[in-house]
């Protein structure tokens, strides 16, 4: 067989029987057992109730916390630590806020370079990078603007460009668009569609919102509590070219439907009906 094929074949993560355990007063069984491939230019999103492990899970991915059984490999290695192969963005949009929009932006990059063996091409490779990346979030008359002069959804497009810029394999990204509102949500949901089909990175996407899930994840992966655990894996039947209107077809509202009653289910939050009827009764 051909190496190039025996490559492409292997997942850009790949988890097999994972487990952590937080130690303390108590003892907490965070996840167990967990097996998961996730495929070169996928997009995973992780969905479950509170408790389930979802951003544990992320984070051990992203080398900032370590399993306690289990393995997990990135690209072919075992993850023991951060690397620039895996980027992170979380919900708080952690910009530095001594630095302007555009300095942010290649923040990442010097952290990752002697800048004494730096070149001259080296530099305008780096500027071109950023550059782009400004006009792909819509930001390059906001170049040199501070994050406290940005709006929400402003500062976490600007930590998305840092993440991105040393073009990373892998994008984690944890409940990044949980504190903005519906409105900015849906631009942010296209925008982060246009980036995947453009970077071609592989992204693992936390959420407690299951619409969010469908809209942005070819699969979305539900984990249940009380130990964190894989439940059950959706693959999600649309294209990647997703308009906001799919979120109204019936295709889209059922299987919205269906991952959520699986998450009452799991969680042990499931409406009992009887019970209701005897409340109402007294």
């Amino acid at each position: 067989m051909d190496a190039s094929k025996v490559v492409s074949m292997v997942p850009r993560i790949r988890i097999r029987g994972l487990g952590k355990i937080f130690e303390g007063t108590q003892q907490v069984v965070a996840l167990q057992n967990v097996d998961l491939d996730v495929q070169e230019n996928e997009f995973v999103t992780l969905v479950g109730a509170s408790g389930c492990g979802k951003s544990t899970l992320l984070r051990i991915i992203g080398g900032l916390e370590y399993h306690t059984s289990g393995e997990i490999h990135a690209g072919g290695r075992p993850v023991t630590a951060p690397g620039a192969d895996r980027a992170m963005v979380f919900q708080h949009y952690s910009l530095y806020p001594w630095l302007n929009v555009i300095d942010n932006i290649r923040f990442s990059r010097r952290l990752r370079v002697n800048r004494e063996d730096l070149t001259s091409a080296d530099v305008e490779r780096a500027s071109g990078r950023a550059d782009a990346l400004l006009n792909l979030m819509g930001l390059s008359s906001m170049s040199g603007a501070y994050p406290n002069q940005l709006s929400g959804g402003m500062q976490q497009r600007v930590a998305i460009a840092r993440a991105l810029m040393p073009k990373p394999e892998i994008l984690l990204m944890d409940e990044p668009f949980g504190a903005l509102d519906a409105q900015t949500r849906e631009v942010m949901h296209d925008l982060i569609l246009h980036v995947f089909n453009l970077e071609k990175a592989t992204i693992v996407f936390v959420t407690h919102d299951v619409e969010e899930a469908i809209y942005l994840g070819q699969r979305v992966v539900l984990l249940a509590p009380r130990p964190g655990r894989i439940d059950t894996i959706y693959k999600v039947p649309f294209g990647t070219d997703r308009q906001q209107d799919l979120k109204h077809t019936r295709e889209f509202l059922d299987m919205k439907r269906e991952i959520l009653e699986r998450i009452r289910e799991t969680s042990g939050m499931k409406t009992d009906t009887h019970l209701l009827d005897k409340m109402s009764a007294t």
